[in-house]
């Protein structure tokens, strides 16, 4: 949480290297080693995608903490060495090895880690738990936020829900896209990805949708379930008040900052 028990909403795209982007969302002729200082600059958060593919030494997570605002938050993408592997369970010293390595560069602009798994990973209750057991609560003195992408329908169980919330990981909310959509609020913190962008909409979403996205933030900041999220257990818990990472990712990639600062224009006006 910001600011003692006031609950902040993020919002934010995925990356910030993007062609489509430069002349559209990036002025024209903006150096790109200048496109994180402006995203970050219109924009609350960016998730960051690259950490998923290859590893960054401390001195690059260090430099992208001194190029943004000091408000500004990194949700980052846990490695593919963890995430990619037939059992989770052996994924302990991938996962030691990023947590404890530059991210923590990254000081109090560090948020949530995401880790996401393969669309084929189906679930396994004990697979699945001795993986939630290895992600740490806290590194060198400094509290770690977890969340957990799943992408098979057999992940749309109670026991899995139970799971997230005992080890305390957010389940990511998969939004319009054809991932399995599991909106159980299970840990302190809200982690959503958005994909229904479109090029007809010159915000990539339309007004209503935008909307409709702000007013589930607000809920969710506030402690509340929304009514047309689906969830897998029946009852809706609610709760105190949690940070919420919102981001527009995939769909039609080009408008996704156009939606995301229409996002944070809505949530800012109140």
């Amino acid at each position: 949480m910001a600011n003692g028990d006031e609950a902040r909403i993020r919002v934010g795209i995925g990356g910030w290297n993007f062609g489509p982007w430069r002349g559209t969302f990036y002025p024209k002729g903006l150096p790109a080693r200048r496109e994180l200082e402006f995203a970050s600059r219109n924009l609350t958060s960016i998730e960051v995608n690259g950490t998923f593919y290859r590893s960054q030494a401390p001195e690059t997570f260090a430099k992208w903490r001194e190029e943004t605002p000091d408000d500004f938050v990194f949700a980052l993408k846990g490695p593919r060495y963890a995430t990619n592997r037939r059992n989770l369970a052996e994924a302990g010293e991938s996962i030691e090895r990023f947590c404890s390595g530059g991210p923590l560069a990254l000081g109090e602009k560090l948020g949530p880690i995401n880790w996401q798994l393969m669309p084929a990973k189906a679930f396994d209750r004990g697979e699945i738990e001795a993986f939630l057991k290895l992600l740490p609560k806290s590194v060198e003195g400094r509290p770690m936020r977890h969340a957990i992408e799943v992408r098979h329908e057999s992940f749309r169980t109670p026991d899995f829900v139970a799971l997230a919330r005992e080890y305390g990981v957010a389940i990511v909310l998969a939004g319009d896209c054809d991932y399995p959509q599991i909106g159980d609020l299970t840990a302190g913190f809200v982690y959503a990805r958005i994909m229904g962008t479109c090029a007809e909409e010159p915000a990539g979403y339309g007004a209503e949708a935008l909307d409709g996205w702000a007013e589930r933030a607000r809920l969710w900041a506030a402690g509340g379930a929304p009514e047309d999220i689906a969830t897998v257990e029946t009852e809706r818990r609610c709760g105190p008040a949690r940070d919420v990472f919102l981001y527009v990712i995939s769909g039609e990639k080009a408008k996704n900052p156009s939606a995301a600062m229409a996002l944070r224009e809505r949530l800012e006006r109140g």
